[in-house]
């Protein structure tokens, strides 16, 4: 009898190892907002990130990743898998008159969170949503069992106080609940941190795996910082852009982010010499950056709160956690704008309405040129670390080229799930990424044959190491990123026939995923 009980025990035990083994791993998304290919220390950046540092440190790092060009068409693409006009989202949330330029999540897609709950995991968002404000595009709607979200563009990070001028308000949710947020104390990337934090605690001694997407809104505009944060950094952009762009380029050298044999491109032309500037205007400038600095600081630290809560629930070896960027950082001059409210008070409070424009722009998409918006690697070039112990081997750097419509097919490899041909009786566009799975375990992955861009009429297409771009009304430019993907040196002219190749994969492309003249659309 005791020989029966002790071999049925052993079964047991067998038995429980393997479900343990075959234990769906919990995933985490974390998406910065402006942030530049060159703002965090694994990339380059002198900003304090020790969080991030030592996620890429023991995890992987993609060096070829790239986003959608701006906020809404990448968040668009990260959460359903395909290019942001299949979706419904080829520019932002207002409603463009096409299908591709609706301004929300359309029928014929479904979301990471949506397809993970039919897989068995608890879903949950924290953060910036911005793919739609009507309500078949809100969180609660698209799958998630718990969310917070900023649902429009923009929000002081002290308050709800609208920024615009124009009506439009900014606009947070929970759940399917409007919230107005009042405290003045509470800062914004805190209080995202915070309801992650929250929802995870809620998930301790849970058998339901969890999927967690925080949407930060940092460092986007208005640059708004604790002091204690600013305080760290005031002073230490004293030396200029032009003596930082060279220390993170030398850096990204250094850690092998970027080739050796590649050109810095040059400083942006609108972008003054910092010697010529007077002793305020530098102030000035240095005191933008350290608020800057200090946003993506506390969003760090936040990540770390994460991370430690998630080690709390003895969860940190079935992670799979994946950091990126949802374009470059920006150009964006707010004190120009006459339709967002100016606010003129203590640089970096809640009575301030700035931004750090071009000038440190220039910076953070170190080595590239061009800014979010531009379909140049400065736009489009964004810093990713995937962390995962199981799969993914410590120290691993990856030349793979990627792109943001591969982290929703990723996650339903990892969850074991296959893409559905239709939810609620609506067909769906298959997907168009493709999952780095492989790519984390260190086996060879597919690759794309090639990768698209439209914004706002900023176009591309990459093939290989060939890349064709242009922006707006400007003609087509051709480069070889292998050799020179700081876009530093022009083949239009010397490879006539391999440009009209490329550019006629993006007309067919364009026919595809319903590109509209955007010379047409705007007016």
């Amino acid at each position: 009898m005791i020989k029966k009980l002790s071999i049925l025990a052993l079964v047991v035990v067998v038995q429980f190892q393997l479900v343990a083994q075959k234990k769906q791993p919990n995933i985490i998304v974390i998406l910065a907002d402006d942030l530049g290919f060159s703002d965090i220390g694994a990339f380059g950046s002198e900003i304090k990130t020790p969080n991030l540092d030592k996620l890429a440190k023991n995890g992987l790092i993609l060096k070829q990743f790239y986003n959608a060009g701006r906020c809404c068409p990448s968040r668009a693409s990260l959460l359903t898998g395909l290019y942001s006009h299949q979706a419904g989202v080829g520019d932002m949330v207002q409603d463009k008159g096409f299908p591709a330029y609706q301004g929300y999540l359309n029928e014929h897609c479904i979301t990471i969170g949506q397809a993970l709950k039919q897989a068995g995991y608890h879903t949950i968002v924290s953060g910036k949503w911005h793919v739609g404000l009507v309500p078949s595009a809100w969180a609660a709607n698209r799958g998630f069992d718990d969310s917070f979200t900023l649902q429009n563009n923009g929000s002081s990070y002290f308050n709800s106080e609208p920024l615009y001028n124009d009506g439009r308000k900014v606009t947070f949710l929970k759940g399917d609940k409007e919230i107005i947020r009042k405290d003045t104390s509470t800062y914004l990337t805190q209080e995202i941190t915070n309801f992650a934090l929250n929802s995870l605690e809620k998930q301790r001694n849970q058998q339901q795996p969890f999927f967690l997407y925080v949407a930060y809104n940092a460092p986007h505009w208005p640059i708004q910082a604790l002091p204690e944060d600013i305080a760290k950094y005031k002073g230490k952009y004293l030396e200029g852009w032009d003596k930082l762009r060279a220390n993170r380029f030398k850096k990204l050298k250094e850690q092998g982010i970027i080739d050796k044999n590649w050109d810095l491109s040059n400083r942006f032309e609108k972008v003054p010499d910092w010697e010529k500037l007077s002793t305020e205007e530098k102030d000035k400038w240095d005191t933008r950056m350290a608020i800057y600095a200090a946003m993506i600081d506390r969003m760090d630290a936040g990540i770390g709160e994460i991370l430690q809560k998630v080690k709390s629930l003895g969860e940190e070896n079935n992670t799979l956690i994946l950091f990126l960027s949802d374009n470059g950082g920006s150009a964006d001059d707010v004190k120009n704008w006459n339709y967002v409210t100016q606010k003129n008070g203590t640089p970096g409070s809640v009575a301030s309405i700035d931004s750090y424009e071009s000038s440190w722009g220039n910076v953070s998409n170190t080595p590239f040129q061009l800014f979010k918006k531009n379909t140049h690697e400065g736009g489009i070039a964004t810093p990713f670390i995937a962390y995962y112990p199981k799969d993914i081997k410590a120290g691993t750097v990856s030349n793979r080229v990627s792109h943001v419509i591969d982290i929703f097919p990723t996650c339903l490899e990892f969850a074991g799930f296959q893409y559905p041909d239709s939810f609620k009786r609506k067909k769906l566009t298959p997907l168009e990424g493709i999952s780095l799975k492989k790519e984390f375990e260190g086996k060879q992955s597919d690759a794309h044959e090639a990768l698209f861009w439209e914004h706002e009429g900023s176009k591309a297409v990459r093939k290989d190491q060939w890349k064709a771009v242009a922006e707006n009304n400007q003609p087509w430019e051709l480069y070889n990123l292998a050799t020179d993907r700081t876009e530093t040196k022009n083949l239009a002219k010397s490879e006539p026939k391999l440009l009209q190749t490329l550019i006629e994969l993006h007309q067919q492309w364009s026919v595809k995923v319903g590109v509209e003249d955007w010379n047409k659309i705007k007016n």
